[in-house]
């Protein structure tokens, strides 16, 4: 069985995705750590590597031909990618949910957690992190339609979704396990 974890940016994609892993004993595969090495291997920031596959498809197909390969070629994994249901369509699909409003104070959070800021996005207030979150699922949405002409955010896609935007990180573990659990048996 292969797992996508897709979601809402500050739903606890990852979160779940590692825990899930580590209970399960199952590789896990972060979409978002692909990019960045992508970024690496160009000698771009990861910003840079966005905005430029905003104009250039090349960028996404190389990052879905990973992802293709992977579901073709290993099972029993964890992968967390915001198309990853998409790119390997015999995978248990989980989307997990969160309100912006939530998103931000989470992501703002963690920032004043780790005392950083994010330079690179201005990311410096609540606020700015808010603004953030939805300029980049503006971009995200336009992006997925033009290349794929489908919506990520689209529930219908997926078989369990989630709100997190009330639920702690165990009462969302539990219901993801929980579902993940039937299906296993």
């Amino acid at each position: 069985m292969i797992i996508s974890i897709a979601g809402a940016i500050g739903s606890g994609k990852s979160t779940i995705g590692k825990i899930l892993s580590d209970k399960m004993g199952w590789p896990r595969y972060n979409m978002g750590d692909v990019w960045r090495e992508t970024a690496r291997q160009k000698g771009m920031t990861l910003a840079e590597l966005q905005k430029l596959s905003e104009t250039d498809f090349k960028v996404d197909k190389e990052v879905d031909g990973y992802v293709k390969k992977l579901g073709a070629t290993k099972d029993n994994f964890i992968i967390e990618g915001r198309l990853a249901w998409h790119f390997i369509p015999h995978s248990l699909k989980i989307y997990l949910d969160v309100s912006e409003d939530e998103a931000a104070r989470r992501i703002f959070s963690e920032l004043e957690a780790r005392n950083e800021s994010q330079e690179d996005k201005k990311l410096e207030t609540y606020e700015d992190v808010l603004r953030s979150i939805k300029s980049r699922k503006e971009r995200d949405v336009y992006r997925y339609q033009k290349y794929y002409n489908l919506n990520p955010f689209n529930p219908k896609n997926y078989d369990l979704t989630v709100d997190t935007t009330n639920l702690n990180i165990d009462e969302v573990l539990t219901e993801v396990y929980e579902f993940v659990k039937n299906r296993l048996s």
